[in-house]
């Protein structure tokens, strides 16, 4: 069973994409902002990271260097309501870049695609 960390500002989304994710059959557990979410892969190895990109303290562009920076081979996925950031090249250190909406299947198909592709 992969674990999942979700970072998300949003506490009801965040609580969403959990519940979601644990139907899939993930262990999931959540950061309420970047700097939380450094402190959280300092102690535990997670499989995956799904990252926002806006949120207070340390926005989700500092907190995929500083994740990387610990652990490059950690797969991390940025689920943002903006597309803009796609240019920023600091966000092509990232292995997805997809835009929230409401009907989570592209995530989810990507969260299976790269921890199978992980597995091989």
């Amino acid at each position: 069973m992969s674990t999942i960390l979700i970072v998300e500002d949003e506490q009801h989304q965040r609580e969403l994409y959990a519940m979601e994710l644990q139907d899939e059959g993930y262990t999931v557990e959540q950061a309420a902002n970047g700097k939380e979410a450094v402190e959280m892969v300092k102690k535990t190895k997670y499989d995956l990271v799904v990252l926002d990109i806006r949120m207070p303290e340390m926005d989700g562009i500092e907190t995929l260097g500083k994740i990387l920076s610990r652990d490059k081979k950690i797969p991390i996925i940025i689920y943002t309501a903006y597309s803009n950031y796609k240019s920023n090249f600091m966000t092509w250190t990232a292995d997805a870049y997809i835009t929230k909406s409401s009907d989570m299947k592209e995530l989810k198909d990507k969260i299976r695609e790269i921890l199978a592709a992980r597995s091989k």
